[in-house]
């Protein structure tokens, strides 16, 4: 797959994500969060006012730190078309 097209299907799962209204379990939101901070290249710490939930982050984050932008890209267009 070229680039191009990495980008747009990516670009095309997180604009479903944004748009998703059902709720989603806890453990595949954190993968999202350290799939999209990867595949973004957002090297920000987590920014919630929850202590636990930043810690939360952290270790999704720990898990998937080997992890180069390409294959956090191809992993959450994965699980995002799990929820389809």
């Amino acid at each position: 797959m070229t680039n191009d097209k990495l980008h747009i299907r990516f670009s095309k799962a997180v604009e479903f994500i944004n748009n998703y209204t059902q709720p989603l379990p806890a453990d595949v939101l954190l993968k999202l969060y350290a799939y999209y901070k990867i595949a973004s290249e957002n090297k920000n710490n987590p920014g919630s006012k929850t202590p636990l939930i930043n810690a939360f982050k952290a270790n999704a984050l720990i898990q998937a730190k080997n992890m180069d932008q390409k294959a956090a890209m191809l992993n959450y267009i994965k699980l995002v078309k799990t929820l389809k």
